[in-house]
């Protein structure tokens, strides 16, 4: 059986589970994030889609990670008060992860491998990949991280 979204789950920044299945129905759109990176202000448009959508079945739900120039080396804590205190941030966050190589965490891998990036790489290429997955759990895109959250307005719109 082949896994889905929803076979996944990870851990809130305050270590509560964090289970893909809870979100069964909704819209997701899952990001690696980081807080020291050039792509960071996009907290304030991911919060944005969630302030916005939210109420219409979008989850946003970032991923901190600590793979990419080292810009996430804070703790849980300290990446919460930052992400509260800088932006706003008040959609869920997990605990730090891997998302490529041998210690991926296996929803990354999962992304990966269902929306494959430029010339079919699985790689997470960068902070601030996105992946925006439909309401039955399929992985709909990748979005580069160069694509701001406002961007992807119109695409989340016709999945809700």
């Amino acid at each position: 059986m082949t896994a889905t979204i929803y076979d996944f789950y990870a851990k809130t920044l305050d270590g509560e589970p964090l289970r893909l299945a809870d979100y069964r129905g909704k819209v997701l759109l899952l990001v690696n994030t980081a807080s020291e990176c050039g792509f960071t202000p996009q907290y304030a448009g991911l919060e944005k889609l969630w302030q916005d959508y939210g109420v219409k079945g979008l989850t946003v739900i970032g991923f901190p990670c600590n793979q990419f120039g080292k810009q996430e080396p804070g703790s849980e804590a300290q990446i919460g008060a930052f992400c509260q205190q800088n932006y706003g941030v008040s959609f869920p966050l997990s605990q730090k992860v891997e998302v490529n190589g041998p210690g991926a965490h296996p929803l990354w891998k999962h992304l990966a491998e269902s929306a494959p990036g430029l010339l079919g790489t699985t790689a997470i290429k960068w902070n601030f990949t996105k992946f925006l997955v439909d309401r039955e759990g399929r992985v709909v895109e990748r979005f580069a991280p160069s694509t701001k959250p406002e961007e992807l307005r119109e695409k989340i719109e016709a999945l809700l």
